[in-house]
């Protein structure tokens, strides 16, 4: 027995009961349909020889299992994300829906697909789950202590060929490649973004293969304008100022949350290393230099953001980082750690910022 996000105990028995109904409803068509997108083939539920369900952990608001499907005698990978309590139940129908826009509208590789959502009962409770793409050989990633010096490191929780820490290097290209993805689904014209991701949910996750590091994003919980009303939102959209205005706010912000952890995965809320910073820095500019022009801005995105940043004194970021922390909620985890070193980061960050413009 575990409990989610608002206090609920999840059953097991219950859990499975309702991951079977879930398969079962219409024929297996959920699965059928996701087997025959995975293999670009039409699949009938006759043509599935086996289906297992790994429950994988318990989240704060989903419980997610490892789907193992055998069809012509290969073993497709799925996850099943299943939430049971009212907040989480809210959430994941959103997700699931936030999940297909982005998938249909931006042309990157690093959300999951996702297949099918319903809803059950099982035990009296009620049940909301869909189904979406497994990564395999991705592995979450939290801040650790390396007992070899007693420093602070990123550990990759491969638990089939054991854990292990990143090399400096490989936590540069960590760092940068969160930046670059986070920044690849801002939208420079609506000011929409992905909200809400945590390290500490092991949200990022990582498969490191010949040195080489490949991230994803296993989920997206809110996707929304910076500004609250959308007339507000539309009104701005056409200003070039208001335009760069958002995107600084959008990259400090990005800054702030990427260098936040819990030790371990589960234990204290930490502050990673100032490694992070100058990656955070360059993954966020690579993803602007792709992104398409904006016909209210003179020149392209990159150009005209590095213009308006090189107008920014280190007391105009600090005071603008200041006012964003602000806003933030007071009971959000690691507030008074980013509040403790807030100063400091602004002054790492905006060095890192002068050596790349005089570049």
């Amino acid at each position: 027995m575990k409990q989610d996000g608002d206090g609920e105990s999840v059953n097991h028995a219950a859990y499975f009961r309702a991951a079977q109904r879930f398969f079962e409803a219409d024929s297996f068509e959920v699965i059928t349909r996701a087997v025959s997108r995975r293999l670009n083939r039409d699949v009938a539920a006759t043509d599935i020889e086996e289906i297992r369900i790994c429950l994988q952990k318990h989240g704060e608001f989903y419980h997610p299992a490892r789907i193992e499907i055998v069809a012509y005698q290969k073993q497709l990978s799925f996850v099943l994300n299943v939430a049971v309590s009212e907040t989480g139940r809210r959430f994941i129908e959103a997700e699931f829906h936030l999940l297909n826009r982005l998938n249909s509208e931006q042309p990157h590789p690093y959300l999951p697909q996702a297949y099918g959502f319903g809803r059950t009962v099982s035990n009296g409770k009620n049940f909301a789950m869909f189904l979406g793409q497994w990564f395999d050989g991705y592995h979450e990633f939290h801040i650790s202590i390396d007992p070899s010096d007693k420093t602070t490191k990123i550990m990759v929780w491969d638990d089939a060929r054991g854990r292990f820490f990143l090399s400096a290097e490989q936590t540069k290209i960590l760092y940068a490649r969160v930046s670059k993805i986070l920044t690849d689904y801002y939208n420079l014209a609506s000011f929409e973004q992905i909200f809400s991701w945590h390290h500490a949910a092991g949200d990022f996750i990582v498969k490191v293969e010949n040195e080489k590091l490949e991230l994803r994003l296993v989920t997206v919980r809110r996707y929304a304008a910076i500004f609250e009303n959308q007339h507000k939102t539309q009104s701005a959209s056409g200003d070039p100022q208001r335009i760069l205005q958002a995107l600084l706010i959008f990259f400090l912000n990005l800054s702030i949350h990427l260098r936040l952890d819990r030790l371990d995965g589960i234990g204290e809320m930490v502050w990673s290393d100032s490694i992070a910073v100058e990656p955070t820095l360059i993954g966020f500019l690579e993803a602007l230099s792709l992104k398409p022009d904006v016909s209210s801005l003179p020149d392209s995105p990159l150009a005209c953001f590095i213009a308006y940043l090189a107008s920014c004194t280190e007391g105009d970021l600090i005071d603008l980082t200041a006012a964003i922390v602000s806003r933030f909620n007071p009971q959000m985890p690691g507030l008074v750690v980013v509040k403790n070193n807030l100063r400091q980061h602004v002054e790492t960050l905006h060095a890192c910022i002068q050596e790349i413009l005089t570049i």
